[in-house]
């Protein structure tokens, strides 16, 4: 499975934006959750996110329309304007992310819902790549923005019976 630059680059400036801000309120990993900290921080603007990750400012436009119309981010017009987080960064999955931005999170050649491989009938290893689809998913759905800018990442994936027996 291959994720498109939208996904990774949607990834990437929010991660930076996340950082900026974690940094402009002075918070810790462990006050990163406070969503009255987020109204305070001085929106962002695209270029320094662009120059920071080394991406196209238009391209950037385009994926922050849709990360705004997600409610992912808020915008703030005027000298000094730019994006601030929607909500706090422990609140958002990296899943939500790639979704706000048309990624699918799937793994099989099939479209839609009915699976087609192979002129309409599913392949041999459909299930196999639906599957991967699912726990790619489930992964990138279990980890939040704030976990990737605190460094929280390595280390949490693992085999299914091993997380089923880690759950509460």
């Amino acid at each position: 499975m291959r994720l498109s630059t939208r996904g990774r680059y949607a990834v990437m400036a929010l991660v930076e934006l996340a950082a900026r801000t974690a940094e402009d309120a002075g918070l810790d990993e462990s006050h990163a959750c406070s969503a009255e900290q987020l109204g305070k921080c001085r929106p962002v603007s695209l270029t320094e996110i662009a120059t920071a990750q080394h991406l196209s400012v238009a391209y950037l436009e385009q994926i922050f329309a849709r990360l705004r119309r997600a409610g992912l981010v808020a915008s703030a017009r005027g000298a000094g304007g730019g994006y601030r987080l929607g909500r706090p960064a422990c609140e958002i999955p990296i899943g939500t992310i790639i979704e706000a931005v048309d990624e699918p999170i799937t793994a099989t050649r099939c479209d839609g819902e009915v699976p087609g491989c192979l002129g309409g009938a599913p392949c041999r290893t459909h299930d196999l790549w639906h599957e991967l689809g699912e726990q790619i998913r489930l992964f990138l759905n279990h980890l939040s923005l704030a976990d990737v800018v605190t460094g929280h990442v390595l280390g949490r994936a693992m085999p299914p019976a091993e997380a089923r027996e880690k759950q509460p």
